[in-house]
């Protein structure tokens, strides 16, 4: 399979990123984390302009220009490496020749032709790129430093330097491919968990054929060990899967008849059979893994601030060069433009900002693949520097730190015997929500009686439910649902310590449901972890005060406000965000839109089973927990650490060399060094990330 090499240039002609980052990235078959696709940034948050932010979600618009350079993609390292191996047994050949088996032959034409034998497999690559780059309006790349520095040395008899720079150039950019190649084959591997057949069962019988032949409806059937090809909904009782490549969590998962699945689930007991709902392509899992793929086109400040820099900095380097090449002929009294010469030539070789380009956008790369691992989906390296910087994190509280499963605890109704179907009413009526309220009364009171005139049914938003009944009006939710109707209650609702169902009736006030939920297994030391990580806490909620009150007490959260309305919500965050700098929102990123567009990141909890929320939030923790809320932070710290030491260590080595070079203290060897040996070194850095454990247990 070949890649075409193709750059990527603004409406001026000139490259939009570093030459050499583009050619490394497509020779490792990784292309598409160089491009950004407009959909993918969709959902890109509008702020109001008085709170002075807004997500820089860049759209690119770059034209696409063909280049025909292409390289073989995921061939072997003996083909990668060749033209260097030619080159390097040439060169060592010549050093023997010139100074240790010294040969009457090897001189003048012959050892030049030697020579550039041992410089072309590695250097017309890169000169033919030059080329191709000034054509395209792009004068200073990596390419055409590279080729002057080189011809220049020839040009002054140089030849084992020359073809010892072009060598070493070529064999860290090797390296580089293969560092970029192994990263995202690391990602692809981790979640691309997707068997290439399935057996399915048609006409009563069971037959394997490819996963992308599937087709929506059939059935699959999923022996213990195996695993799920394609999304579904399970047809048997009862199936155990472990669900590792979608959360980071190896803990079995049970699921009931009628529940979904999705593909990269492993059947853990009985055979079992899934009806397929989606095609091969549009799973889950493929979204997920399109995402994390894709997330690299995100590009954090940094990134861009280098990409930026290095078109700046290259043309001055060049023509820091000439000076240094010339200036000295009006200054210095034994001139000798030989010597002037090799150090400006030094001088280029040094000035390749390499090291910068390449290993900053690897290691955020890193950062988003250490994430995936832990079941965290980061949608762009501008999110992990937004977590690595955060100072407050915001949450709702069903469902984020508590389970959001809640039970009945106590139906305190005024006169049942006059109403004797009150109960089937509200359980009719809270069907029509998705609140997990309803839920709770739909297991408590029973089967649905559909045959109610139930009519004009609405949803007020953070009230409750409004509906007609025997031309009667109901009103199920909490009471300021019945102040809002007039209707009035002889109990204060403070006084109740739960989650409070109130119901009125034809006008009148008939009495309330207490409901419960359970915090979270991890939810207490998330809290502890976050405040380790000088983060403060809060929680907004729409339920009750007294309620949320109590959670945030208990898991030691630093404030929390109940009773809330979503244009409620929406003001205390904004006098959260006047008093801190970085703030994130974390809920189940649907729900809670207009917060989440005002947060600096909006993370979603569970979005293992939801569309909606993978689209909607900047980061997904995929299995529900919350420890992993400080896992993210951690990872974007780690991130932007590495990022920031492979900055420093590229500079410092550089301008040391780059002074000694202009001095004449320094010689291409070390040139070699500040060059390739720093990119090298701060590649092998910004891999490491990908290798770091993050402590995302709950003990």
């Amino acid at each position: 399979m070949k890649q075409q090499h193709q750059h990527i240039y603004n409406e001026n002609g000139v490259c939009e990123i570093c030459s050499q980052t583009e050619k490394v990235y497509r020779q490792a078959d990784a292309a598409d984390l160089l491009t950004k696709k407009a959909a993918k940034n969709a959902h890109a948050h509008q702020h109001e302009e008085s709170d002075d932010h807004h997500h820089d979600h860049e759209h690119a618009d770059d034209d696409v220009h063909d280049h025909d350079h292409s390289h073989e993609v995921g061939g072997s390292l003996f083909k990668l490496f060749l033209p260097s191996i030619i080159s390097l047994v040439l060169l060592l050949l010549g050093l023997v020749f010139d100074h240790f088996w010294k040969m009457d032959w090897f001189t003048g034409y012959v050892r030049l032709v030697w020579y550039l034998a041992a410089y072309i497999p590695v250097g017309l690559p890169v000169l033919k790129d030059a080329v191709k780059s000034i054509r395209k309006g792009n004068f200073f790349s990596e390419f055409f430093l590279m080729g002057i520095a080189t011809i220049g040395a020839f040009g002054i008899a140089e030849y084992p330097e020359a073809v010892a720079v072009m060598l070493f150039y070529a064999v860290g950019e090797s390296f580089q491919t293969l560092a970029v190649s192994r990263a995202k084959s690391n990602i692809k591997k981790l979640l691309d968990q997707r068997p290439d057949e399935a057996t399915i069962i048609r006409d009563s019988k069971t037959q394997t054929i490819k996963a992308t032949d599937v087709q929506i409806g059939d059935i699959v059937q999923l022996k213990p060990g195996e695993k799920l090809g394609l999304d579904g909904i399970l047809l048997s009782d009862a199936a155990s899967f472990n669900t590792a490549a979608l959360t980071g969590e190896s803990k079995p998962d049970t699921k009931n008849k009628g529940e979904h699945v999705l593909a990269g689930m492993i059947n853990l007991q009985s055979v079992a059979q899934v009806e397929v709902t989606t095609a091969y392509a549009d799973s889950k899992l493929s979204k997920i893994l399109e995402l994390v793929q894709h997330a690299s086109s995100q590009k954090a400040p940094t990134e861009l601030f280098i990409s930026k820099f290095a078109r700046i900095y290259t043309p001055i380097v060049v023509f820091l060069a000439i000076g240094i090449c010339f200036i000295p002929y009006f200054f210095v009294a034994d001139y000798v433009f030989q010597d002037w010469l090799y150090r400006a030539l030094i001088f280029l070789v040094v000035s390749c900002p390499c090291a910068l380009v390449i290993s900053i956008p690897l290691g955020y790369f890193g950062g988003i693949g250490a994430a995936s691992r832990h079941g965290i989906l980061v949608k762009g390296g501008n999110f992990l520097d937004v977590l690595a910087g955060l100072k407050h994190v915001v949450m709702d509280k069903t469902g984020t730190m508590t389970e959001g499963v809640f039970k009945v605890q106590e139906v305190n109704l005024i006169d049942q015997v006059a109403l004797p179907d009150l109960m089937d009413y509200v359980n009719l009526l809270e069907s029509k929500s998705t609140h997990p309220v309803a839920t709770a009364i739909y297991e408590y009171v029973g089967e649905l009686k559909e045959q109610l005139p139930l009519q004009n049914v609405e949803e007020i938003a953070g009230h409750g439910l409004r509906g007609e009944i025997n031309s009667k009006e109901l009103l199920v939710g909490n009471f300021k649902l019945l102040d809002k109707y007039q209707v009035a209650y002889p109990i204060n609702p403070a006084d109740i310590a739960y989650t409070t169902i109130a119901i009125a009736y034809d006008g009148q006030y008939q009495g309330y449901i207490t409901i419960a939920d359970t915090i979270k297994a991890g939810s207490k030391a998330t809290i502890n972890k976050l405040h380790n990580l000088g983060v403060k806490a809060t929680m907004l909620s729409g339920d009750k005060e007294t309620v949320v009150k109590h959670v945030a007490k208990e898991l030691g959260i630093d404030q929390a406000f109940g009773d809330l309305l979503p244009e409620d919500k929406v003001n205390h965050f904004k006098a959260i965000k006047a008093s801190d700098q970085v703030v994130a929102f974390v809920g189940d990123g649907v729900n809670d839109a207009p917060v989440v567009a005002l947060s600096d990141v909006g993370i979603a909890m569970g979005g293992l089973g939801s569309d909606a929320t993978i689209e909607t939030a900047d980061v997904v923790i995929q299995d529900d927990k919350p420890m992993k809320i400080p896992v993210a932070i951690q990872i974007g710290k780690k991130t932007k650490t590495i990022v920031w030491q492979n900055i420093g260590f590229a500079f410092g080595v550089k301008a040391i060399v780059l002074i000694l070079g202009a001095g004449g203290l320094a010689t291409m060897w070390e040139a070699v060094f500040a060059d390739v040996g720093v990119a090298l070194l701060a590649i092998l850095n910004a891999v490491r990330i990908q290798r770091s454990n993050f402590n995302s247990d709950h003990d």
